[in-house]
């Protein structure tokens, strides 16, 4: 019997580690706690049998400049199997140049790779205001990093809530976070492409 147990037991990972860096859309802002898509990552974890802790490092109004000062301590800290980079969109409320953030995004990516952690970005849109050029080159940049790093990418984390017909219901009164109903959308954006990680 204690046989079968310790070969069980030695059949089951040690427990992986999944840090999300990110900015509002991660922190819950303006939501009951547990209710975002961090929260209800843990708990898909739960009920798929995966042996995966989640630390949530997210800020509301980080920017890529901001994850990048605070990445080496969280690596250090926390020495996560999975890192899941959520920023930029500060950078362009802010308007800061693209190659910055671009920049930012690389040198994290790379810094949780040699730490030895998949990476998945979460790309981003911007509205429409802030015209055609600006926003193709902005989808692109998530792409490029991705791509240049060979690390995983969500196109575009809202899908499904931003471009939703209702979408209005989606949000918060200011428009720009999404609303406790949209984050099982947001998951399960995010979820296909950590799942393949995992």
């Amino acid at each position: 019997m204690s046989a079968v147990r310790g070969l069980s037991e030695a059949a089951v990972p040690a427990t992986r580690t999944i840090l999300v860096l990110g900015d509002s859309l991660s922190a819950e802002y303006g939501l009951k706690r547990g209710s975002g898509w961090v929260s209800l990552l843990e708990q898909r974890l739960n009920s798929e049998k995966i042996s995966a802790k989640v630390v949530n490092a997210s800020i509301s109004g980080d920017t890529t400049s901001g994850g990048r000062s605070r990445l080496a301590a969280l690596l250090t800290q926390h020495q996560p199997s999975h890192v899941i980079i959520e920023l930029g969109g500060n950078d362009a409320l802010r308007g800061l140049p693209l190659e910055l953030t671009q920049e930012n995004l690389n040198q994290m990516t790379q810094a949780a790779q040699k730490s030895g952690a998949r990476v998945l970005l979460l790309g981003m849109q911007m509205p429409p205001n802030y015209g055609k050029d600006y926003g193709e080159r902005f989808v692109a940049m998530f792409a490029k990093v991705a791509k240049s790093h060979k690390a995983a990418l969500v196109p575009f984390l809202l899908k499904g809530v931003a471009d939703a017909p209702d979408s209005l219901q989606l949000f918060q009164a200011d428009r720009i976070h999404p609303t406790a109903q949209a984050h099982p959308a947001i998951l399960d954006n995010v979820w296909p492409e950590l799942k393949k990680l995992l």
